[in-house]
């Protein structure tokens, strides 16, 4: 109880902080269209802070480069994926570039773009924990997940039938610190975002094969701000047909 009244007076803080200038689309210097996205604050490969605080990452990339390609501005938002969520369905934002997946229950809500990344979900344990090599290993133990991802899914889909606890967390590195301190014996994430995590040296090992998750998109509240998501989805095209997009992932993800 204690953590959701603080993980919502945390919510509130950062939607107040951008209140004033994101009610709607304004226009850029130029005249140009302007549009206020908000993103993930650590959901790296796709999303973070490079060593000079500069917000780097797939997502940041390909947003820049589809406005450019487009001709429109934006003010980009770092808030954390729930609270971007919510700031969208607040028309706070007009629209949410996060890692975000595309399931059948958000397309109740949202309206996406083309599918711009294929993901999956992975378990992932302490390096040094050779105990925990299957999901049958989790019963009894807890499970730390992040909140409203496809991780978090996938694993409450399967808690019951291997019998294990979940612990929620708002991002990726708190998740990780979780699982090293030994508090949880492991943890649910995207591969793409685990593999570059561990690459990265967060301090955990993947034990299982990748398990199909959903696509990413981007997303605008359902009806609304149609002319982003068609300007999106164009420039998207246009990056695939020159190569920038190719180029733009093998930046951030090995080749297999």
């Amino acid at each position: 109880m204690k953590r959701t009244v603080i993980t919502g007076l945390l919510l509130a803080a950062a939607l107040l902080a951008v209140t004033g200038n994101v009610y709607a689309r304004g226009k850029s210097d130029s005249g140009a269209a302007k549009y206020i996205i908000a993103t993930d604050t650590t959901f790296a490969p796709f999303e973070f802070q490079d060593a000079a605080g500069n917000y780097v990452g797939i997502d940041i990339e390909l947003l820049a480069a589809i406005a450019a390609d487009q001709g429109f501005g934006y003010d980009l938002q770092p808030l954390g994926f729930s609270a971007a969520v919510a700031a969208l369905e607040s028309s706070q934002a007009n629209g949410v570039i996060a890692g975000m997946s595309i399931t059948e229950e958000r397309q109740k809500k949202y309206d996406f773009s083309r599918p711009y990344y294929d993901s999956g979900v992975v378990m992932a344990i302490r390096s040094d924990n050779n105990e925990v090599k299957s999901y049958a290993d989790l019963r009894a133990k807890r499970v730390a997940v992040k909140t409203g991802t496809e991780g978090a899914t996938f694993a409450e889909g399967i808690r019951d039938r291997y019998g294990f606890d979940l612990v929620y967390f708002d991002e990726s590195p708190f998740m990780y610190e979780e699982v090293k301190a030994g508090n949880s014996a492991a943890c649910f994430e995207d591969y793409p975002v685990m593999g570059y995590g561990i690459s990265q040296g967060n301090g955990l090992k993947m034990v299982t094969d990748m398990e199909r998750g959903s696509s990413y998109g981007f997303a605008v509240l359902k009806g609304k701000n149609q002319e982003l998501l068609k300007m999106f989805d164009a420039g998207l095209v246009n990056l695939r047909n020159s190569g920038a997009y190719q180029r733009l992932l093998d930046k951030y993800i090995a080749k297999q």
